[in-house]
């Protein structure tokens, strides 16, 4: 009989987590939203509604007009830069602190995972940890990138090359990094139990991992409000606050 309460839903996602041998989390935008991070496509307030991506996000951009990406991405930087993991992060990293989750793919550039505790994560779409020069490899961490901008108008520079640096994330008009994405493939289609959380499982590639999981005979579960490509192939949807659901979850294993 189907699950009709949400209190009755967290429950059965916690019951599939105990039963599962390996379950991997898969979380998007949503589940950094609480921590004061606006994602990317809700009408009213996500970020894509106030800008063209194509116009400030893409990689031809950055080699085209770099001080003119870097004006867009020093904004971003800085509005991620302090923000700190919610209890949804920390009730994930509860989960691989006691051995039910192996790994944690991410879509989000925040860092807020791994701040959060949790040690295997995957972020398919890179970091703001750092940038990187595209000439010799150089690495600059965010803080020093955050010393440079308050002190110069445009791109940051490569002081080795000169040469404007990149943020070590994923550009529209770039590919996943290879080794991340099929770390990705591997954890998904190894999964007793894949939970997506926080995500609309509408950006592809990474859209097509419930899909291998379910593919290779796992489980899915989705936390996440609004609709999914998914749903009727989920096992069970959580629709609430992600920190509510979550914690819901622990309080139920």
């Amino acid at each position: 009989m189907a699950v009709r309460t949400e209190a009755g839903r967290a429950v059965r996602l916690a019951e599939m987590i105990r039963e599962a041998d390996s379950t991997v989390v898969l979380t998007g935008a949503g589940i950094s939203v609480p921590s004061g991070i606006p994602d990317f496509r809700s009408p009213g307030t996500g970020i894509w509604e106030k800008v063209d991506p194509m116009e400030v996000a893409h990689i031809d951009v950055f080699h085209d007009d770099p001080d003119r990406f870097w004006h867009f991405y020093g904004q971003r930087f800085a509005a991620l830069g302090d923000k700190q993991p919610n209890a949804a992060h920390h009730a994930v990293a509860e989960l691989e602190r006691r051995g039910l989750v192996d790994a944690v793919i991410t879509q989000n550039v925040d860092r807020l995972h791994r701040r959060a505790g949790s040690e295997r994560v995957i972020e398919v779409h890179g970091s703001i940890d750092e940038c990187v020069c595209l000439e010799c490899g150089g690495r600059v961490g965010l803080e020093r990138i955050m010393e440079m901008l308050a002190a110069e108008p445009g791109a940051p520079e490569c002081a080795a090359c000169i040469s404007p640096l990149k943020p070590n994330v994923v550009l529209f008009g770039e590919i996943l990094p290879a080794e991340a994405i099929n770390d990705a493939y591997a954890c998904a289609s190894n999964a007793d139990l894949l939970i997506a959380i926080g995500s609309s499982l509408e950006v592809y590639p990474v859209a097509s991992l419930p899909r291998v999981a379910l593919d290779a005979g796992g489980r899915l579960a989705i936390v996440t409000q609004g609709e999914t490509p998914y749903d009727r192939s989920a096992d069970v949807k959580l629709s609430g606050d992600v920190v509510a659901e979550l914690e819901a979850v622990l309080a139920a294993l």
